[in-house]
């Protein structure tokens, strides 16, 4: 398969039965970061703001949803029968896909980078006054 260049693409180059769950998982990331930009990166599709939120993938057998889940012990508890051997998380496509799961990451992460980039506006701002 030749490398996607937007996730439209992505989608429609992935097997019949897939499809429809890659649209409902855009959706979903959509609907929990509305301003997130799309893109593809290391050839999966991605939603960035302030960063890279998640990446996810389709796999013969699951859908790949990265990076891991981390900063909230409430979420990663969760997530724990979905973590892969690094910690990123493998929904199996022959059971129900955990659509509100991964909208609850995805808000998590949009909060997180938003942190990190106050964070570096704040110290940015110290420096200068410096």
């Amino acid at each position: 398969m030749t490398a996607a260049a937007n996730i439209d693409e992505y989608i429609a180059a992935s097997p019949a039965h897939v499809r429809p769950v890659l649209r409902e998982i855009r959706r979903v990331i959509r609907a929990a970061a509305p301003a997130a930009k799309e893109r593809i990166s290391y050839r999966m599709p991605a939603f960035e703001q302030g960063g890279i939120l998640v990446y996810f993938a389709a796999f013969r057998s699951h859908i790949g949803l990265f990076p891991p889940v981390r900063g909230d012990a409430k979420l990663k508890k969760a997530v724990e029968r979905y973590a892969g051997p690094k910690g990123n998380l493998r929904f199996p496509l022959e059971r129900a896909m955990p659509y509100a799961l991964i909208k609850r990451i995805v808000r998590l992460r949009v909060k997180q980078n938003a942190a990190k980039a106050g964070a570096s506006a704040s110290a940015k701002a110290r420096r200068a006054r410096s």
